[in-house]
């Protein structure tokens, strides 16, 4: 479904990405580890074309993206939550759930949507009067991930989506993005720096150091390997 070869990016002229290659098929969970700085959070700028790639390419359903506006990304089914969730903190939970579907043109199926985004998160019924910028910091998340359902992704992006949470909630969230999967077939892409929840989560997994991918193979794999675990896992 996605494929990124070779792609190197840089902020001004600090180089972020080193000619990373990555692969997304239909169907799967696939987390991106690394710490902070590693180049995660460049990669899925790249690919939702917020970032301009220095070299590479990246296709999406066998269609180059590179080039296209952040909004044309999002046309054709990419949808990026980003790192700091991207809300209106001025508008209500339910303003930001609709501006989620903007670019939609399936306007009859918005509602089954949102009333799947309230299954799967309770409380944003609850408060769906409520501004965005006075929920908790889980309730934000909850929100962010919500909206972006909303876009009726095929592929779902999501920048560390457990962090500055207590586990309580991280354990809650990694469960939805499971479920989210199983239940709606979306295929996901996690960036995230807990490494034992994005692993036991995904299907798939590439380690990035450096803005190099340094080890791919499926979450069970690289649990077990002795570098992620003394590097990510503290083990």
């Amino acid at each position: 479904m996605l494929k990124a070869d070779n792609v190197s990016a840089a902020y001004g002229k600090a180089l972020a990405l080193k000619e990373v290659s990555l692969k997304v098929e239909k169907g799967e969970i696939v987390s991106l580890i690394g710490a902070n700085g590693a180049g995660k959070t460049t990669a899925l700028r790249v690919i939702s074309g917020m970032i301009r790639p220095l070299k590479g390419e990246v296709t999406f359903e066998g269609k180059s993206i590179v080039g296209l506006e952040p909004y044309q990304i999002a046309s054709i089914g990419i949808i990026h939550v980003p790192e700091g969730r991207g809300l209106f903190p001025e508008m209500t939970v339910r303003e930001n759930l609709e501006m989620g579907a903007f670019l939609r043109t399936d306007k009859d199926s918005i509602s089954e949507d949102l009333e799947f985004v309230y299954s799967l998160f309770p409380v944003l019924k609850e408060r769906e009067k409520q501004l965005a910028g006075t929920l908790s910091g889980g309730e934000q998340q909850m929100l962010a991930i919500g909206k972006g359902l909303m876009g009726n992704p095929k592929l779902l992006m999501l920048d560390e989506p457990s962090l500055g949470l207590a586990p309580m909630l991280v354990d809650k969230i990694f469960e939805t993005i499971v479920q989210i999967n199983k239940e709606k077939g979306t295929t996901i892409l996690v960036a995230e720096q807990n490494a034992y929840m994005a692993l036991t989560s995904a299907h798939r997994a590439y380690v990035i150091e450096n803005g190099v991918t340094v080890m791919e193979g499926t979450g069970e794999e690289l649990l077990g390997n002795e570098h992620v675990r003394k590097a990510y896992l503290g083990i």
